[in-house]
């Protein structure tokens, strides 16, 4: 955009990060989404989880119209961002050693099911236990994340092993977000604002999506997608398949 104000310029920022990623990233895109694919022609359960606004783009990928049907949400409370009080807690929680492997052991995640971790810093002792959790479970991981956090000298793991989630991973997307998200600077603004991670990393999650439904296309499987309900057909297109899935949804029935 050649538009000089600010709203122009975080456009700018973030067209230019997608590129980034795009480019720089679309061998690890391809091998997560076949590893989607991959659990899904298994017979294996497909879940995400993100802490505060990791979780947005968790959320994104579940109970989706034109998302898989499969891909079940691993909530661990108090975490999804901003449905607690006071909002600090839920940073506070995400410092919480042992929480992981309670929240996996209550979980219906076992070996051969995927999860998709995302955190933006990959520092917090909660994304970092997770991914190690789900490891020694059998359960394939795919981390989204910034490497920027984990190879700067100002950055610091929070978790006693002074590793960050992109060390416990099978699979590592960079969102290429610089440390502190935040796009834009200002004379007169005193902080750096703008952030870009949720529009990036939500972006990746529906590449890796997109990638998994070709592989399964490929294999000659009918990727599990649901449908818009708000147009004609839907409800009943999306019956069929969580009928079809029903031992691999969890978000339904409270299963």
């Amino acid at each position: 955009m050649s538009d000089s104000t600010l709203a122009g310029q975080f456009f700018d920022a973030a067209i230019g990060l997608l590129e980034r990623v795009r480019d720089e990233e679309s061998g690890n895109i391809a091998a997560a989404g076949t590893a989607i694919a991959d659990t899904v022609a298994a017979g294996g359960r497909l879940f995400a989880f993100g802490a505060g606004h990791s979780s947005l783009a968790a959320q994104d990928v579940v109970y989706r119209a034109g998302g898989l049907a499969l891909m079940n949400l691993l909530a661990v409370p108090g975490t999804l961002g901003v449905d607690v009080m006071p909002a600090t807690l839920g940073s506070a929680l995400e410092r919480v050693g042992g929480l992981a492997g309670a929240v996996l052991d209550s979980s219906p995640a076992s070996a051969g099911d995927l999860l998709v971790i995302i955190s933006l810093s990959g520092r917090n002792t909660l994304p970092v236990e997770m991914a190690q959790g789900a490891r020694d479970r059998g359960i394939t991981v795919i981390g989204v994340t910034s490497v920027a956090y984990a190879e700067s000298d100002t950055t610091r793991s929070l978790h006693g092993s002074g590793g960050f989630l992109r060390d416990h991973c099978d699979i590592v997307l960079d969102s290429k977000i610089a440390i502190g998200d935040a796009e834009l600077t200002a004379d007169g603004v005193e902080a750096p604002f703008a952030p870009a991670s949720t529009v990036v990393t939500s972006a990746v999650m529906q590449a890796m999506m997109a990638t998994a439904a070709e592989r399964l296309v490929e294999r000659g499987i009918e990727p599990p997608l649901l449908r818009s309900g708000n147009v004609d057909g839907g409800h009943e297109w999306n019956r069929r398949v969580m009928t079809e899935y029903a031992d691999r949804i969890f978000y339904q029935h409270g299963r």
